[in-house]
């Protein structure tokens, strides 16, 4: 993937709390498209390995919602997190990160990350198939900047973080802002 490139249509399986069903578990099944979620917006995506995991719940998704206010002032409407895991466990894992700021999308079967190019083997972690680490700038549903981490491969034996980072992508949102002024 690339700048430039369009987001490919897929649909998202989420469960979202509806106090309506009543209970100890009030969610329902909602179908969500690429379109529902970056149609006629400008949003942060960033995709890592796995819910709970340590860099991922550590650096990464903190980072994005902390950051969330200072992403606003650069004209981002909004924030996602993908992550090749259903949609119980983003919700869970959404819950105990307490967030407020950043929305998590369930690519349950990686078919998202598979289309853009980003699903690999993590087999040698016991995680089978998992998103590469990216973000991306998404205008209304087409890549406006792009932020790999390196080394894109099965089983890779590290798990590069940096490029991907809420402080790169605002660096270059800042830099972006000030070759415009």
């Amino acid at each position: 993937m690339k700048a430039g490139f369009t987001l490919p249509e897929v649909t998202f399986h989420t469960r979202v709390r509806d106090e309506s069903i009543g209970g100890d578990n009030p969610f329902r099944w909602q179908d969500m498209t690429t379109a529902d979620y970056f149609k006629g917006k400008r949003v942060i995506l960033f995709s890592l390995p796995g819910a709970f995991t340590p860099t991922c719940s550590t650096y990464q998704l903190p980072g994005f919602e902390k950051g969330a206010a200072d992403f606003a002032k650069h004209g981002i409407d909004d924030i996602y997190c993908l992550s090749v895991n259903d949609s119980f466990v983003m919700n869970k894992w959404a819950q105990s990160q307490d967030l407020e700021n950043v929305k998590v999308i369930p690519d349950g079967s990686g078919e998202f990350s598979r289309k853009m190019g980003m699903l690999v083997a993590k087999d040698n972690l016991g995680f089978g198939m998992r998103s590469w680490r990216y973000a991306a700038i998404i205008n209304d549903g087409q890549i406006e900047a792009w932020f790999e981490e390196p080394g894109l491969s099965d089983n890779h034996g590290e798990d590069p973080y940096g490029v991907s980072s809420p402080e790169n992508v605002m660096k270059h949102l800042e830099e972006k802002a000030a070759s415009a002024a």
